[in-house]
């Protein structure tokens, strides 16, 4: 699907499926919709902005259908949570799932991940229990390394056949390895790996204001032949700017993470106060918002690229954060509060 017209055909598809649906959600999975996303990359140049922008009107229709659907009253009864029920009868006044919201993360995890697919990325889904060799391992943090104490991860009981126990990953870098070894054969034929991984993630943090110990991150990796870190920070800051939806200045500043080589702290101009300085931005101008590099030779190795032939980038960053500034939320614990009060201003 490469054409204007096959969105029109596509559309036309979906909304009869939608109405035959019971559950209206399911047809955000339609297996078109996906294709239409994936086809944005093979697009001619000249098109691809013309024919993305299609692509995500449709989705954005599709959506709005769907929530549509939602929005319709239900008159309420009480029940006695208490008593007891048969599991195969209907409980009166229980309010049907199609009912229900999307929550406020998950709703922006869509917007940025429309956003990537549109430059040309897969999404890919990260897990929510994984194994120390792709935790740290592949991505240059070898046994006894100090960085590895950083990042206060949550242990299972549960250990590999090394030994090793089992974590709830910390960063959506876990991913980055598999990430590599899935779409390494389409570099033979000059097929970049671009993929982006939005996902939960678990750290042992001292909660507060900014420190949550469930959050979200968002990896990216991109690698191909005669990569530099000059794209890395036109991918970001094109990102940052259909996010927020205004122009911004971007700066990189040296930092050092194993995984990655140089390394950079990405920085940009406040969007709130235009570098006037402001509460969001302690009054500096600028705001940090995430790390990224260049990928370490020695991460590409461990998945089976030559570092010699190909070099690439990567980055993660966190959702809750770009969240929080886009919307001015000042306490991060409000995310999964489930404080109505709170998540129906979404």
């Amino acid at each position: 699907m490469t054409k204007l017209a096959d969105i029109a055909t596509v559309r036309d598809t979906l909304l009869a499926r939608l109405e035959k649906l019971d559950t209206k959600s399911d047809i955000l999975k339609a297996p078109e919709l996906k294709q239409l996303y994936g086809a944005i990359r093979d697009v001619e140049p000249s098109q691809r902005a013309a024919f993305g922008q299609a692509v995500n009107e449709l989705g954005n229709e599709i959506r709005e259908k769907v929530a549509s659907y939602s929005e319709q009253e239900v008159s309420l009864a009480p029940i006695d949570v208490t008593a007891p029920f048969d599991v195969n009868s209907e409980l009166p006044g229980l309010l049907p799932s199609e009912n229900g919201s999307m929550h406020p993360l998950r709703q922006e995890i869509d917007k940025l991940s429309n956003i990537f697919e549109r430059i040309g990325f897969r999404i890919e889904e990260s897990r929510e229990i994984d194994d120390q060799e792709h935790m740290f391992e592949t991505l240059n943090f070898p046994k006894g390394h100090p960085a590895r104490d950083d990042y206060d991860t949550f242990m299972t009981i549960e250990t590999d056949r090394d030994g090793d126990q089992f974590i709830a990953p910390a960063h959506t870098s876990t991913m980055q390895n598999r990430m590599l070894k899935k779409y390494r054969a389409g570099l033979k034929n000059d097929e970049a790996i671009a993929v982006v991984v939005p996902d939960r993630v678990f750290r042992n943090e001292d909660l507060d204001a900014r420190h949550e110990h469930t959050f979200y991150q968002f990896e990216g990796i991109y690698v191909s032949k005669g990569v530099h870190a000059g794209m890395l920070v036109a991918t970001l800051q094109q990102f940052l700017q259909e996010y927020y939806q205004k122009e911004l200045e971007v700066r990189v500043n040296p930092f050092y993470f194993p995984f990655t080589e140089p390394s950079f702290e990405f920085a940009l101009s406040c969007p709130f106060c235009d570098k006037k300085g402001c509460r969001v931005c302690s009054h500096e101008g600028w705001i940090e918002l995430l790390g990224c590099g260049m990928i370490h030779p020695n991460v590409l190795k461990a998945a089976g690229i030559d570092p010699a032939v190909y070099t690439g980038f990567a980055w993660g960053g966190g959702v809750d954060r770009l969240v929080m500034m886009k919307y001015g939320i000042e306490d991060v614990r409000h995310f999964h509060s489930a404080k109505l009060d709170f998540l129906r201003q979404f």
